[in-house]
């Protein structure tokens, strides 16, 4: 840039001051100033934009080599699967030409247990017998069952 010291922004001054006067003086260097100010903004708004575009590239590149290694990646476990497979079948195919058929187990099917409804040690009708509670009750319930009844 423009090497500007104080020697040469005095003489500036005093050649601005003898061309514009010292009236118009004032007003000038306000325009001016205010035109440097938008000159400086609109220089650090397209460095900043020009940083993001260097930024977005540089994304962009580590985007295509990461998706480039999972691709790697998954094309070996692919290779690596269907090796093994082609193994695995031969092995079978052998290990069966060699031995019985080994037996076939049901499918597992789960119990479907009401889990809610708990299944006590006491059978019910020993429990009708000896007067034992078979269900809960709530406290206005049992206050209700207990109460004595109006004789009219």
């Amino acid at each position: 840039m423009i090497d500007l010291g104080i020697s040469k922004l005095a003489l500036i001054g005093a050649v601005a001051l003898i061309v514009i006067g010292p009236e118009k003086l004032p007003r000038v260097a306000r325009t001016v100033g205010t035109l440097l100010g938008k000159a400086q903004r609109y220089v650090n708004d397209v460095k900043a934009e020009v940083n993001r575009s260097m930024d977005l590239d540089e994304l962009r590149k580590m985007k295509d080599t990461v998706q480039d290694a999972a691709r790697d990646v998954e094309h070996s476990i692919q290779t690596g699967a269907s090796e093994f497979e082609k193994q695995f079948s031969e092995v079978g195919q052998t290990s069966s030409e060699l031995t019985e058929p080994t037996p076939s187990y049901p499918e597992y099917k789960h119990p479907r247990k009401k889990w809610r409804l708990k299944q006590g040690a006491m059978p019910q009708w020993y429990k009708a017998r000896n007067g034992v509670r078979t269900r809960a009750l709530s406290g206005a319930a049992r206050v209700a069952r207990y109460r004595p009844h109006k004789i009219n």
